[in-house]
């Protein structure tokens, strides 16, 4: 097969490729979306992988085509999304049923080959089967939009709050999208480019909904529109000292930020910020990754981030395939890594889709 191979940091290679070994309970899927994530260009540009030679991407779906000894052989020809972190099932998270917080996890993309290739081998365990009306192209966004419900769901959001959302990559854009669709109206979306502005005005919100953080400072822009109240939730999407620090300071008392981007820069709270924490009595809460596995839903919630979604696209309640900003065959997907390695243009989603 056909697959981008990352030697060592910098040096991904489009070539010639052993077809993927199954292991026991796996299934070959072929790949027929992939996008990438803002994640795998520091993993294949500066950090590396945690073992190379590595075929990179975790954001993928496709059909099964193969099944190994012990697989259900009627997996065979499904359309499947797949979830990329694969849990050890035995360490105390996991035998809490918070298997995104697993501390022995495996992980398709970066601990073991990926969906940058023709052909991926997958633990059965980690297949959701496709509904007929959901297109391999909006499947292989299954993840970040889960990554996105899970973040919302960490928080209890009321129709009635006053919502930030700063940062408007991937994460931030589905969550906008998927905050309207449960029907929070009173959003205030923070960017910093022109398409993103265009997006979440597609989205519903209105002009006067979305601060461009090029030209308004956040913090003046958010207590003017809160009538000097502050935000009752606030996503923090960006991941950086700034917007952190901002986060803490716009948000109302016995208000909630969650901390959603990854961390680009070390972070330090000032004085008078951590006052502001003790005092109005803020509620900080990290989110990382989703929830898949049935026995992994949190109190009060009768399914996983991962079926939530699949519920909507079923319903046709969303549309995310109208983030995808950039489409490529799987041989040109460096051109994707370096428009977003590079920020030469605008993109949004960038997707390999493969016949």
């Amino acid at each position: 097969m056909k697959a981008w191979i990352l030697h060592k940091p910098g040096n991904i290679q489009y070539e010639d490729a052993d077809m993927p070994q199954m292991k026991r309970n796996e299934v070959l899927v072929k790949v027929r979306a992939v996008g990438i994530c803002g994640s795998d260009i520091p993993r294949i540009y500066r950090d590396g992988a945690h073992r190379m030679p590595l075929i990179p991407g975790h954001e993928f779906s496709g059909e099964v085509v193969e099944t190994e000894t012990g697989s259900d052989r009627n997996w065979l020809h499904k359309r499947v999304g797949v979830f990329p972190l694969i849990p050890c099932f035995s360490c105390i998270a996991c035998e809490n049923g918070r298997h995104e917080m697993c501390r022995q996890y495996s992980y398709l993309g970066s601990r073991r080959d990926g969906g940058f290739a023709e052909y991926a081998a997958v633990p059965q365990q980690n297949l959701i089967e496709l509904p007929d009306n959901v297109s391999f192209e909006q499947a292989a966004m299954l993840e970040p939009m889960a990554v996105a419900v899970h973040a919302m769901r960490r928080v209890l959001v009321k129709e009635t709050d006053t919502v930030v959302v700063c940062g408007l990559g991937t994460i931030g854009i589905f969550l906008v999208m998927l905050l309207l669709e449960r029907g929070i109206k009173n959003i205030l979306a923070v960017g910093n480019k022109d398409f993103q502005r265009d997006k979440v005005l597609e989205l519903g919100l209105t002009g006067n909904q979305f601060c461009d953080s090029r030209q308004e400072d956040i913090t003046k822009w958010v207590h003017l529109h809160t009538d000097g109240m502050g935000a009752n939730v606030f996503f923090e999407c960006v991941g950086k000292n700034e917007t952190v620090l901002q986060a803490l300071n716009v948000t109302a008392p016995g208000g909630s930020v969650c901390m959603v981007g990854n961390p680009y820069t070390d972070m330090n709270l000032d004085k008078q910020t951590w006052w502001k924490i003790l005092r109005n009595q803020l509620e900080i809460t990290g989110t990382w990754n989703s929830s898949f596995f049935s026995d992994g839903t949190e109190t009060g919630q009768k399914d996983t981030d991962w079926s939530y979604v699949i519920g909507l696209l079923a319903k046709e309640r969303i549309a995310p395939q109208q983030f995808i900003s950039h489409r490529l065959g799987l041989e040109h997907l460096d051109e994707g890594l370096h428009i977003m390695r590079d920020k030469r243009e605008d993109y949004l989603k960038i997707m390999a889709v493969l016949q």
